[in-house]
């Protein structure tokens, strides 16, 4: 799929680029819920995907130190079992942080992530299929899936 680590973090990149329009909005437009976008808010939105993505970062961190991911396997048996509950509890946690955290997290995870990754040796990922498909999954494919509830956050913000 992807010959190199830049190639995939390229497109990483620029999959994540539409979100960061969230970062423009106001406190007030973060916290509406949007029925378009199942009543979620920007800040339920930026909770959900940023939340997915400590996940990744978590087995960036470990795949950099070694051949196994532990998270791989956590996040993926703890979504098969409990996938809604997590996003909900996901969705409670976050609507308690302060917002300024909230737009920390939004500011810095996904750099951090990609940090992490340029630096796990390749083979540990970019050649490893199940470790690829998981960053692909939590990234890409994850943005993708969430465009449309973007698009009506930003459209009910103007």
């Amino acid at each position: 799929m992807y010959l190199n680590a830049l190639e995939f973090l390229e497109e990483e990149r620029e999959a994540f680029r539409p979100f960061e329009a969230l970062g423009a909005l106001s406190d007030e437009h973060l916290s509406r819920p949007i029925s378009e976008a199942h009543d979620w808010s920007g800040r339920d939105l930026i909770a959900h995907v940023v939340a997915w993505l400590d996940d990744a970062l978590a087995a960036a961190q470990e795949l950099a130190v070694g051949e196994r991911a532990e998270a791989i396997e956590r996040s993926q048996r703890e979504f098969a079992t409990r996938g809604d509950e997590i996003n909900a509890e996901i969705q409670t946690t976050w609507r308690g942080l302060p917002m300024a955290e909230v737009r920390r997290r939004f500011r810095e995870t996904p750099g951090e992530l990609r940090g992490h990754l340029t630096v796990v040796p390749e083979s540990r990922w970019v050649k490893h299929a199940d470790h690829l498909r998981f960053f692909h999954i939590y990234t890409i494919e994850h943005y993708e899936e969430h465009l449309a509830d973007l698009e009506a956050i930003l459209d009910g913000a103007s």
